[in-house]
């Protein structure tokens, strides 16, 4: 408690400037929103200052996509809430599921260029899929030659999202492949085997040849690196307590990716600038595959529906979540992991963004009022999600 009062401390204090490197950086004095209306950038701070003290968020960047470009980027509160070390827009952090968006933008490259075939059957690559530890469950499944890696993006495989957190530690195939939407890192796991037996290439080496160099991303890596040591961020627990950074030794495709919050806004602007990807590409990467039903996002194979979302045509594309909405499409991801929440949405037709990144498990608490605040986003269908507001949680 005493730290975390420090830490209040030091909010009030102003804290949240930016590295040496980010102090460069020049944000707009006034950043625009869906609604044409323009907001300050002294309200956008106060709104984050006052949210991340509420919430007990110990630090959080921030970066806002004005005409398709980066026009705001800054750090509050802190890295480390012991060394009362700032957070800024360069610190390394665990992006979680926001990689598995990172990965599908790579993997589009890979279609675009004839390399992989998003409908041909992931075993025609990989032969018996039996003969790989990680899929040794689906030996006798005939079910399992019907997975693409168009399945394996738009979570459609009917594998769980993790096996660990399944009764048996087991991967399945709980429903045919391709009828429904069940959100599954599994899925992503075995395109990016498909994908490394395809190309003779370790993903990470993938990922820093066609994403991380082309775009700029100089704080960025599948798994941790000593350089990270100078500007890295703890994450903590609902109470405050520290988990320590991850220092990720694997490259995993799921949830490994090492980022900065000014590192990953350049994915989200490079997505929104059409780079990397032709116009068709791109359009497809970001074209609804699947309607999604489910009444809540997780537990993922619950078969609950709901008619709630059809409004917004709820949807889920290659790599990216997608709705509609009077400003037209928007494409998000979220990334969830212990002591680490993050959220990305952007509205391709308006040109506007927005990255926001926590080293707190009570980050999602806050992402409803910073949106509905900075963008005039009432559209995200935040109860699907899961992001039930801090001043509304139990």
């Amino acid at each position: 408690m005493r730290h975390f009062e420090m830490f209040l401390a030091v909010l009030l204090a102003g804290v949240g400037v930016a590295s040496v490197q980010g102090q460069q950086r020049q944000n707009a004095a006034n950043v625009k929103r869906l609604d044409g209306s323009t907001i300050p950038a002294a309200q956008i701070d106060a709104t984050v200052n006052r949210l991340i003290g509420a919430a007990k968020v110990p630090g959080l960047g921030l970066a806002i996509l004005n005409e398709r470009k980066i026009v705001y980027l800054k750090a509050y509160g802190l890295r480390n809430t012991e060394k009362k070390e700032p957070m800024t827009p360069d610190t390394v952090m665990t992006a979680a599921s926001l990689t598995k968006s990172t990965f599908a933008y790579m993997v589009m490259q890979l279609v675009q260029e004839g390399v992989l075939d998003l409908d041909k059957p992931l075993y025609q690559y990989l032969s018996d899929l039996s003969e790989y530890r990680c899929c040794r469950d689906l030996a006798g499944d005939a079910r399992s030659k019907k997975i693409t890696a168009r399945m394996c993006l738009d979570h459609t495989t009917g594998f769980p999202n993790l096996r660990q957190f399944t009764d048996d530690k087991k991967l399945s195939i709980n429903f045919e492949p391709g009828s429904r939407y069940a959100y599954s890192g599994e899925g992503i796991r075995l395109l990016e085997l498909a994908v490394e037996i395809i190309t003779g290439k370790d993903n990470k080496d993938l990922m820093q040849e066609r994403i991380f160099g082309p775009l700029g991303m100089k704080r960025t890596n599948m798994n941790w690196e000593e350089r990270f040591e100078s500007d890295y961020a703890d994450g903590y627990d609902e109470n405050g307590k520290s988990l320590g950074p991850e220092r990720r030794k694997d490259d995993s495709a799921v949830g490994g990716m090492q980022t900065t919050p000014a590192d990953f806004a350049l994915v989200v602007q490079g997505v929104l600038q059409g780079k990397l990807l032709n116009k068709a590409t791109k359009e497809l990467m970001l074209s609804p595959q699947i309607a999604i039903l489910s009444k809540h996002e997780f537990p993922s194979l619950r078969t609950e529906t709901t008619e709630e979302n059809k409004k917004i045509r709820l949807s889920y594309g290659l790599g990216w979540g997608l709705y509609w909405t009077p400003y037209g499409e928007a494409f998000f991801k979220e990334g969830h992991d212990d002591g680490w929440r993050n959220y990305t949405v952007c509205f391709d037709d308006a040109g506007i963004g927005i990255v926001i990144m926590t080293n707190s498990a009570n980050g999602e608490g806050i992402y409803k009022e910073l949106l509905e605040t900075i963008q005039k986003n009432t559209f995200t269908p935040i109860e699907w999600e899961g992001f039930t507001p801090y001043n509304q949680a139990k």
